[in-house]
């Protein structure tokens, strides 16, 4: 049995009552959590939901939210997890491209999402229900006490999709199958020695493979625990793992600088922690020697991964954390990484080029987009678009972004997505996305623009013009006004020049909070 689904069950066989989710005052033993799990299903699989469909979640962490994707993936459908961030006209780009024929959303979001005809089912989460929707616990209710088999599917099936935004304007869907998940948990597993006995806080949003992947579904694999956080609080998060006992968690960079500055955590008793992941985005050095001063015991476990990758490609060994620091490791069981020139000709030692990545986690197709998926691959190697190098003793060492890329707070913005929609905005004929640099978030979006001869423009009405057509982390939160874009002879805007401009652009104050 290849089905993820399928671990639930041997769970509830083996420790019935053992407390496997905890999100608040609410817990699901492995009981519980199958028999929710079973009735969710019964009531996808009588309004039509089966194997190979796509059903998309809308929703913000919570135990909704592994509920549905254990039931959805007991069917055989595959689960759409999308970005609750995203702007409405993102959800709705995503929801039609992936053809999904069920949506389950929280309340909050229920109001702003699309209302798509191939959508048969929508299932609301909270109060109130809308016309259209069904609430969430009374579909449960309505089902309580029905059975349904895991379907049988071979690894190769589809067990998610999820968009990732690349180096295009429209963001593309990544196929993950049954077979990539477990090559992933195994990894992992052999990596981190996780059983049972693990608890695991997730703080990042699920609906990203970092708090997903890097400790959520592995952990669950193996019987362990979550402790779920809606949404990412440091003096929370500290508490959470002070009062549970945590022995694992996963921490995007930016996550790491607020628990830094929160000052709860010098008198804090982490001692149950032994292991923090990583990744996202480049941690600075300063911040890795501070966090391995203020937890000497833990092994910050700093990584390299992508979503197309399952996450998780490499790991810092604890014995090198301090030897190697500024590394990310070596990669997991089974899996290769190497640096190549443009052709995908491994480089010595040393050399700076493009990661590339091999193995059984590693995604086979782009949803339906071959083109892209055929550029995604040089001789079996995925092609990352990251610059790194390996040292001597084989640790990989991140160099620079994807190409276009801007890392926010663990978020990845393709600037094409930025600049596209700039470019519907009547008085603008040239735009250029870069990073600016920013001390909370690693990055933010800046936007240099021409506009047309006449037309006025300020700062405050370019981002004005992105409300509600991107999402918030998105929008530029610096503009600067430029005559025309700096060009190659061919035609080619130099971003590199953009980059090195001093900063004169204006920052609108978006004001957002984000983790």
């Amino acid at each position: 049995m290849e089905n993820f689904a399928s671990t639930l069950d041997h769970h509830a066989d083996r420790r019935p009552d053992k407390v496997v989710l905890t999100h608040g005052a609410t817990t699901r033993t492995n009981t519980e959590l199958l028999a929710r799990v079973n009735a969710l299903a019964a009531a996808l699989r009588g309004a039509g939901v089966g194997r190979g469909d796509v059903v998309a979640l809308l929703l913000a962490n919570g135990v909704e939210f592994l509920e549905t994707l254990y039931a959805v993936n007991r069917l055989g459908a595959a689960f759409l997890p999308l970005n609750v961030r995203l702007a409405p006209a993102e959800w709705e780009y995503i929801l039609g491209n992936s053809e999904a024929v069920a949506l389950i959303a929280g309340a909050e979001y229920v109001p702003l999402a699309p209302d798509l005809p191939a959508i048969r089912t929508r299932i609301v989460v909270g109060e109130p229900a809308p016309p259209g929707w069904e609430p969430y616990e009374q579909v449960l209710g309505a089902h309580h006490g029905r059975e349904v088999p895991v379907e049988d599917v071979p690894g190769s099936a589809l067990q998610r999709l999820m968009y990732t935004s690349g180096t295009t304007s429209r963001p593309k869907g990544v196929c993950i199958t049954h077979a990539n998940l477990l090559a992933k948990n195994l990894g992992l597993i052999i990596e981190f020695g996780l059983t049972h006995q693990d608890v695991t806080a997730v703080a990042g949003p699920l609906y990203h493979v970092g708090a997903l992947d890097m400790g959520g579904l592995t952990t669950l694999h193996v019987g362990g625990s979550l402790l779920l956080q809606k949404r990412f609080d440091a003096p929370g998060l500290i508490c959470l793992i002070q009062r549970h006992r945590a022995t694992t968690v996963w921490l995007a960079p930016a996550m790491v600088n607020a628990l830094l500055q929160d000052a709860s955590l010098a008198g804090a008793d982490l001692s149950s922690l032994r292991v923090i992941m990583s990744g996202g985005e480049k941690m600075p050095e300063a911040r890795l020697k501070q966090i391995l001063d203020i937890l000497p015991g833990v092994w910050f476990a700093d990584a390299y991964g992508l979503t197309e990758t399952v996450s998780s490609d490499t790991f810092l060994p604890r014995e090198y954390m301090h030897a190697k620091l500024g590394s990310v490791g070596k990669p997991l069981a089974q899996h290769r990484v190497r640096v190549a020139d443009d052709r995908g000709d491994e480089l010595p030692p040393g050399s700076v080029g493009e990661i590339l990545v091999r193995g059984p986690k590693v995604f086979s197709r782009y949803w339906r987009d071959p083109a892209a998926t055929e550029n995604a691959f040089v001789g079996g190697w995925f092609r990352t678009g990251d610059i790194g190098r390996l040292d001597e003793d084989g640790f990989l060492y991140i160099e620079d972004r994807k190409k276009d890329m801007i890392v926010s707070g663990g978020e990845n913005i393709a600037t094409p997505e930025v600049e596209r929609v700039l470019y519907e905005h009547p008085d603008i004929v040239e735009v250029a996305v870069v990073g600016h640099p920013d001390e909370r978030w690693g990055e933010v979006p800046h936007a240099f623009v021409a506009l047309r001869p006449g037309a006025v423009l300020t700062p405050a009405d370019v981002t004005a013009f992105c409300t509600g057509r991107l999402a918030r982390f998105k929008i530029p939160a610096y503009v600067t006004i430029v005559e025309a874009l700096p060009r190659t002879a061919s035609g080619k805007v130099v971003k590199r020049e953009l980059r090195s401009m001093p900063q004169t652009g204006t920052d609108p104050g978006n004001g957002e909070t984000r983790a």
